[in-house]
């Protein structure tokens, strides 16, 4: 008989309502035993849907818990670095959602924090779990042959595609104050990046990066290894960002689109003399759309395309069995937190570019 993992999840917001809470829910192999969050409603409703869990006053008690094996971070990113340090010297296995913090000079102290022997600290890059992105991996050419790459988020956000499909509890009794101090410090950390006189539309800009772009920088690098660097970024209103990146013999081009169009297009394209790859991945926010590879291959005479899925399984599902195999049969993480400081150098390089000149940073 196998003993679920007792898990406690701090902060019960959207994603933690849409995609966490009923995977976790639905899976044997875990045991939601304790929830905290700043607003006592949605603690209250949450443990009513969700069989009564403890109910922690604060994340300090929850992450104290000793019936706790594992604690998932789920909470507005400006937390991320301070429960992380926490929750690591708890020596509890740490499920974080990317990114894992905000700047890579809050990370960096981090990753000297001893670990215990077998202490799994995981980072929620789902799209790097999707099967037509492994397959991809499989795939994938030698890097000797690769032209070009594409990599894109046009998207519109959640609540469009929420509000027709999931009941999510918005509570109203979240601390005022608390929600104040939180805007204010995520201001700051991204100021310690891009410089007191960073414009307002540069700064949603990095915050795009963050959180949007986090994702495909995590994927690109898991394909084809961190980029030599940008070459070349612009923003436009902060919700439009565009970056070149240099491989050497080819470049890797992102894009980056927040509109009001209801459409979600984010992929990759891989780009070769003779063959193209893309893969597709649809809004994460209704469950279990499709996503599918593409490799398209010509010769002198021919032109086939060999379509793999489309596959419905769900890639937080994925990504939560491989947390759960990394605790149980130790198998190596992919998505630890030294790789996710890669991510936060891209970030920090990207973002150079949004900076005036006369104040640009080291």
């Amino acid at each position: 008989m196998t003993i679920p993992v007792k898990v406690g999840l701090i902060g019960l917001g959207e994603v933690a309502q849409l995609m966490h809470l009923p995977l976790l829910s639905d899976d044997r192999r875990f045991d939601i035993s304790a929830i905290t969050d700043v607003s006592p409603s949605l603690v209250d409703y949450v443990a009513g849907r969700y069989g009564e869990p403890a109910r922690h006053a604060d994340a300090d008690a929850l992450i104290g818990d000793p019936a706790l094996d594992a604690v998932f971070i789920l909470t507005p990113d400006y937390l991320h670095a301070e429960l992380l340090e926490k929750a690591i010297r708890s020596g509890k296995h740490v499920f974080v959602e990317k990114p894992a913090c905000l700047t890579a000079d809050q990370l960096r102290p981090i990753l000297d924090i001893p670990q215990r022997s077998g202490q799994v600290v995981f980072v929620g890059y789902m799209r790097r779990f999707s099967r037509p992105f492994l397959e991809l991996k499989k795939r994938l050419p030698s890097l000797a042959d690769i032209r070009h790459v594409r990599v894109r988020d046009i998207i519109r956000e959640a609540p469009f595609y929420v509000a027709q499909t999931r009941n999510i509890f918005r509570p109203i009794d979240s601390p005022a104050a608390l929600l104040a101090e939180g805007r204010s410090r995520t201001q700051a950390m991204i100021r310690s990046i891009m410089g007191d006189h960073c414009a307002p539309d540069a700064l949603r800009a990095y915050q795009v990066l963050t959180g949007l772009s986090s994702h495909s920088f995590s994927a690109m690098r898991d394909l084809l290894g961190p980029p030599n660097s940008c070459t070349y970024a612009v923003q436009h209103g902060g919700e439009v960002v565009m970056a070149v990146f240099d491989y050497g013999h080819f470049s890797a081009l992102y894009e980056a689109v927040i509109d009001e169009v209801s459409r979600f297009d984010a992929g990759i394209e891989v780009l070769t003399q003779h063959q193209h790859f893309k893969v597709n991945y649809d809004t994460p926010y209704i469950r279990n759309l499709p996503t599918r590879l593409e490799i398209t291959s010509s010769s002198d005479t021919d032109t086939n395309t060999e379509i793999i899925g489309p596959i419905y399984e769900d890639p937080f599902r994925i990504e939560l069995d491989a947390f759960h195999d990394s605790i149980v049969n130790g198998t190596p993480n992919r998505t630890t937190l030294r790789d996710s400081l890669a991510d936060l150098l891209i970030f920090k390089d990207v973002a150079r570019y949004f900076i005036p000149p006369q104040h640009t940073r080291d």
